[in-house]
């Protein structure tokens, strides 16, 4: 186990792009008016890349045109104090040849939020970093793993 100058486990590629797998929700970090802006977004990955929906008109679906974005996943048990988080850096860019995004339509994506998402869009992951805070024995918890519907051992996914 690797851990960086502050005590935190760093999680190797492999291990980041499994929790990417299997988490439903994430945050998408964009620039907006020349501020940070930050939105949950639904998403799923199309082998490494992460894809959600929006509206065409949003501010997302705006900034997304070319821009470098961060997208974060994360899980913590709080009475075990112990979690992890997951952050990929790169391009996105709208979807728009009618053969990707017929590609794109047959993935299970499924928006919570209500209204029309009409956008796809793709963030090709350049950067893919995690860290895990431990919990007792170097092990963190089974909660925090269950919160994102993992079980030890799922796709050789640590316990989280």
């Amino acid at each position: 186990m690797q851990l960086d100058r502050s005590g935190l486990e760093i999680l190797g590629p492999d291990e980041c792009r499994d929790l990417l797998r299997h988490a439903e929700v994430g945050r998408i970090v964009f620039t907006h008016n020349a501020l940070p802006a930050i939105q949950p977004v639904n998403y799923v990955l199309d082998g490494d890349d992460v894809v959600f929906r929006t509206s065409r008109t949003s501010r997302l679906a705006t900034a997304a045109s070319g821009a470098i974005v961060a997208f974060e996943i994360d899980a913590f048990d709080v009475g075990a104090r112990t979690g992890w988080s997951v952050v990929a850096i790169g391009p996105a860019r709208r979807v728009s040849a009618p053969g990707e995004i017929a590609a794109l339509e047959r993935l299970d994506l499924r928006a919570w939020a209500p209204g029309q998402r009409d956008q796809f869009v793709r963030l090709r992951p350049e950067m893919l970093s995690g860290r895990r805070i431990p919990g007792e024995n170097g092990v963190a918890s089974h909660d925090a793993a269950m919160a994102l519907g993992l079980h030890p051992g799922d796709n050789g996914s640590a316990l989280i």
